[in-house]
């Protein structure tokens, strides 16, 4: 792991109330996925279908991604191409100046995390106002999600009380949730109808029938693609499916795998533009599709399991790691086991690779994860893909570049004594000799337990025990 992870998970391990509140919401949110699930043969059946339905995507992607633009097209929805995040934020810039728009109204979309839109409109002067109540919620606080499902999981009803009256000093104070909501709720009603443009993710996109589903609880989603005279819809490519028959098991599962609901408040398709006669809708809808390395990782028969990820965050939630050290020390956008196994892929080994290394390996994601992603598997991969030296042969980027001459000496060394049973027994048999000699202090490892202590002739037993015996 590189410096800059270590002291920011240190950081963040040293801030008892946000990891208090990642402690009680994933609590929460594991209790009530288990209780979607009371029969476990009817989950493992969801499951198998799922990865299939997501298997078989993918396994025709060219060709799915071809007639998904030309049905969206024939129903009048406008396909736009980018193959890195720079270029998608110039599509929806050039979009926005052709309508002379100032301001968007967005509705949840972690695509448009990925990249860094936000930021890039304000740079030019576009505001973009959030209308997720925990993105609107972030937003005020100036961070970013750390969670893809629930933005601001990290903070609680008092400090969001706290915010809003900062922000919003004219409204008096509470800390009743309902309260609250309706407070974000006065402040973004009118915004919905003074933007000209509204934005939104997609959940799955139907190359079948050209039709763009969106899963939300709140509303917002609805009111962002509506309201507006102008929809702009951004996802990631691999998000299609062939049939509009795989939405509905891939819908029960999200839902009940991501907040333990057996379905979401509003579940939207899109499949055009307002039509003469219609009462509402936007006059003009396009759908800007981002590669961002997916097809680098498509290129691999191995990774390629990464792209049937739905965005559920059930592997998240039940991260052991994530819960402790909470979604922003990841420093990406997508955190926990899945961003562990997608950002190293996207931006390269070099730059996010110590992220393969922040796991257990426990498989807690890979039990849960609704379309069963080998999440620990993958992670192995990109451990092995950082070190090794046989990089002509792996697509990874970045392959490679976290391999140290001292590392590498240290398990050659390891290696050739293992392979060496007198050398091995004879090094074991000092260690226990001189057990006296090892430090109390080892580091970060004892900052959360107890230095090992063996004792007499333990560690020579143990090896007896594994049949280490050339006497």
């Amino acid at each position: 792991m590189t410096s800059t992870f270590r002291q920011t998970v240190l950081a963040n391990l040293a801030k008892p109330e946000v990891r208090a509140n990642f402690y009680r919401a994933m609590d929460g949110l594991m209790t009530r996925r288990l209780d979607q699930f009371p029969d476990k043969a009817e989950l493992e059946r969801l499951r198998t279908q799922s990865m299939a339905i997501r298997a078989n995507a993918l396994s025709k992607l060219p060709e799915l991604l071809e007639t998904l633009e030309a049905n969206l097209t024939r129903n009048g929805i406008q396909v736009h191409w980018a193959e890195t995040a720079e270029q998608g934020n110039q599509i929806v810039q050039a979009i926005l100046e052709r309508h002379n728009a100032k301001s968007i109204i967005k509705g949840k979309s972690m695509v448009s995390e990925e990249m860094g839109m936000n930021h890039f409109l304000e740079a030019l002067g576009i505001e973009c106002l959030e209308s997720d109540l925990g993105e609107f919620i972030i937003q005020l606080d100036g961070e970013t999600p750390s969670h893809i499902i629930m933005p601001a999981i990290h903070k609680n009803r008092v400090q969001i009380a706290k915010l809003f009256h900062e922000k919003f000093p004219d409204i008096p104070y509470t800390e009743d949730v309902d309260e609250l909501t309706q407070m974000a709720r006065r402040i973004l009603r009118d915004k919905f109808y003074a933007a000209p443009v509204g934005f939104s993710g997609v959940n799955f996109m139907v190359a079948e029938t050209g039709t763009l589903c969106l899963v939300e609880n709140e509303g917002n989603g609805r009111m962002s693609t509506t309201a507006p005279s102008v929809h702009i819809a951004v996802t990631g490519i691999e998000k299609v499916v062939e049939s509009l028959s795989d939405v509905p098991p891939l819908l029960s599962i999200l839902t009940r795998s991501a907040t333990g609901q057996p379905i979401t408040t509003y579940f939207n398709m899109i499949s055009g533009p307002r039509k003469a006669g219609e009462k509402d809708g936007p006059e003009e809808v396009h759908l800007v599709l981002l590669d961002n390395g997916r097809s680098n990782i498509y290129s691999d028969p191995e990774l390629l399991a990464t792209l049937r990820c739905i965005r559920c965050g059930a592997c998240i939630n039940h991260c052991p790691v994530y819960v402790r050290i909470g979604g922003h020390s990841y420093g990406t956008v997508y955190p926990g086991p899945i961003g562990s196994i997608l950002e190293p892929q996207k931006a390269g080994l070099d730059v996010h690779g110590e992220l393969a290394q922040a796991s257990t390996l426990c498989g807690a994601c890979s039990e849960v994860c609704p379309v069963r992603i080998p999440i620990p598997s993958i992670l192995n991969r990109l451990r092995y893909d950082g070190v090794r030296r046989d990089t002509a042969n792996t697509n990874t980027v970045g392959s490679g570049k976290r391999r140290t001459l001292s590392e590498a000496a240290t398990w050659k060394t390891w290696a050739w004594a293992a392979t060496h049973p007198t050398i091995y027994h004879a090094g074991s048999t000092l260690a226990t000799h001189f057990k006296g000699m090892l430090p109390t202090n080892l580091g970060a490892w004892t900052t959360v337990r107890s230095a090992p202590k063996l004792a007499e002739s333990t560690l020579h037993q143990q090896v007896k025990n594994l049949g280490v015996d050339h006497e």
